[in-house]
């Protein structure tokens, strides 16, 4: 079976974006290698538990002007791994394309749900209330969902269904979607197209 990698770039006047994503490891023949430098902290910290949970290897490093503020930055980073997420995967053929994740955080916990699609939607509700957590404006946590999904191709819903500590709620909302998303792109072993319409 072909390894299923990709590697773009992404460059506007905003942001200069390299991600390097693998979908295929194993603990000891390709171990996972995570690298990721945005220039905000916590967006790191979540796109590293996404790769980390989702068993993905994943290298992302961005020069954005934060001197504006983090939207573009953290807009574009998502994008850009929605991109090469879908350019990975390849044809959605011998895989689950259906996943579900639960992930608890100390006191929060969150839902996330994922069609392989090929029909870009998401719906979330975080029930975030904070205005930033650490350098990442709240506001643009459920958009980094949105644009990831929307360049995957993907189906997703994400629910925090309870929770008091917005890190906590962010945390495991990201790590669910990843939970999601490992089980969605698990092989089969067949090349069956999983859709009864023959095609996806």
């Amino acid at each position: 079976m072909s390894l299923r990698v990709a590697t773009l770039e992404r460059r506007t006047n905003e942001t200069q974006i390299h991600v390097s994503i693998a979908l295929d490891t194993h603990a000891v023949d390709a171990p996972p290698k995570i690298q990721v430098s945005t220039g905000i902290g916590f967006l790191d910290h979540m796109l590293h538990a996404l790769a980390k949970h989702g068993g993905l290897a994943l290298e992302l490093q961005c020069r954005g002007d934060l001197y504006i503020d983090d939207h573009h930055t953290a807009e574009d980073c998502a994008i850009a791994l929605g991109q090469a997420f879908k350019q990975a995967l390849g044809e959605i053929r011998g895989v689950k394309r259906f996943g579900t994740g639960f992930a608890p955080l100390d006191e929060s916990l969150s839902r996330a749900v994922v069609d392989l699609s090929s029909r870009p939607y998401c719906h979330t509700h975080l029930q975030l209330r904070r205005e930033k957590i650490g350098d990442l404006s709240c506001e643009m946590i459920p958009h980094i969902f949105h644009s990831f999904a929307t360049e995957a191709g993907i189906t997703l819903h994400v629910d925090v269904l309870h929770g008091e500590n917005d890190h906590h709620k962010a945390e495991s909302a990201f790590k669910a979607t990843a939970l999601a998303l490992k089980e969605a792109i698990t092989r089969t072993g067949s090349q069956d197209v999983p859709s009864t319409k023959g095609v996806l």
